[in-house]
């Protein structure tokens, strides 16, 4: 019998990139994600831009929390600046956070990227049961989180928020 964390799924994700300046159609971020998401098995249901204005991130969230998708990422938002508010507006809504992620990602950052890493709000939560991640708006950054430990560790992860 295999272990809950090794649990794999075939699960759904919401994604919601936070700029002043980017479209779908110039959100390179977004579509590496969406392109990891797919070939991993998953897919992307939503995928929208909204601008670092907290009311409407706060609204996107609400909608993606009250629909069908269990996993939820937001890009950009997490750094130092007065414009990044995501991470803020995400952990209102948090009914949980597991610091734990933020902690490896800025690991794995700072091995990447150096010091710079290491400025990152990177977070994640639980919020009505989904599990929410909140990720600078770096290509580099998308591909670390998805990869090293969104991806490998999500059915494990859902399988916990389901024994609540």
């Amino acid at each position: 019998m295999s272990h809950p964390r090794d649990q794999q799924v075939e699960t759904s994700f919401a994604l919601l990139v936070t700029s002043d300046s980017r479209t779908l159609e110039t959100d390179e971020t977004g579509k590496l994600a969406t392109e990891l998401i797919e070939v991993a098995g998953h897919k992307v249901t939503r995928r929208d831009i909204k601008p670092n204005k907290p009311e409407e991130i706060k609204q996107w969230l609400k909608e993606a929390i009250a629909d069908d998708t269990p996993v939820i990422i937001t890009s950009g938002g997490t750094g130092i600046g007065g414009v990044d508010v995501t991470v803020d507006v995400a952990r209102s809504l948090f009914d949980k956070e597991l610091p734990g992620f933020g902690e490896q990602f800025r690991r794995l950052s700072y091995d990447e990227i150096g010091v710079a890493g290491l400025m990152s709000r990177a977070t994640a939560g639980v919020a009505g049961k989904k599990l929410i991640f909140c990720l600078p708006g770096s290509r580099g950054a998308m591909r670390t989180a998805l990869k090293e430990i969104i991806l490998p560790g999500v059915g494990h992860m859902l399988w916990e928020l389901k024994r609540r």
